[in-house]
């Protein structure tokens, strides 16, 4: 006897396994974003706290130990870059924390230089521009592969170009480097959300994902930092 309406209702075995992986996968972003959003929270408050302290501020930025703060996120960002592999996932959350942190302890200058009301307003501008960089980067159908050389190349231009200008103090060659950087990390933040997207994978195990997940937080974190910096250029008010 025929019965014309069997399986109505009941997905396929392609259909099931397509929508488990699609939730994973925003299990994962979701994961991602909220390890972000908490490292830029700590950030947050580390900075503010600093720069609400002369007890901590002064021996900081009127000492040269104002270089070690400076440069040590760079050096959280290469250990957790090479490292990755060798430490555990409990590692590695650790680590990121502490990043965001002295990520924090480095920039409460800005609460120093810059009024309260316009750093509201930049990491606002931030917020919007990142967010929908991200989501044009997770929703697009096109392939923005071809863009990561341009864009690494770009990355490495402005960092150089920074450390110099730490030195020469020009005005006009920050200006240049504000304009590139923010165009570069607003790109790479389409591009990184392309790749984290892209990269992930049902069948990676527990320590691995959330390995992973670390990692993609931090890129993305690194985006938003630097593109909030850059913009900060252009928008913020002095003290006066």
């Amino acid at each position: 006897m025929n019965t014309p309406f069997r399986g109505f209702g009941v997905q396929s075995a392609p259909a099931q396994s397509q929508v488990l992986f699609d939730e994973g996968l925003r299990q994962h972003m979701l994961r991602i974003y909220n390890y972000m959003g908490a490292g830029l929270v700590i950030t947050g408050l580390v900075a503010f706290g600093v720069a609400s302290t002369p007890a901590l501020y002064v021996p900081i930025f009127t000492t040269p130990l104002k270089w070690v703060v400076m440069l040590a996120p760079l050096a959280f960002v290469m250990f957790l870059s090479f490292r990755i592999e060798r430490v555990s996932f409990g590692t590695a959350q650790m680590m990121f924390w502490a990043f965001c942190a002295i990520m924090g302890l480095s920039m409460a200058s800005i609460f120093l230089v810059f009024t309260g009301a316009s750093i509201a307003q930049t990491f606002f501008i931030t917020a919007a521009v990142f967010g929908s960089m991200s989501l044009y980067g997770y929703t697009t159908k096109r392939s923005l592969a071809g863009m990561g050389s341009f864009l690494m190349m770009g990355l490495i231009g402005v960092v150089l170009a920074s450390l110099v200008n730490l030195f020469l103090q020009s005005s006009a060659l920050q200006f240049v480097v504000s304009v590139i950087g923010v165009i570069v990390f607003t790109g790479l933040t389409a591009w990184d959300t392309q790749r984290i997207k892209e990269e992930y994978s049902e069948h990676h195990g527990a320590e691995a994902a959330g390995k992973m997940a670390v990692m993609a937080a931090l890129s993305l974190y690194l985006n938003f930092i630097n593109l909030f910096q850059l913009l900060l250029n252009f928008t913020g008010q002095r003290e006066e």
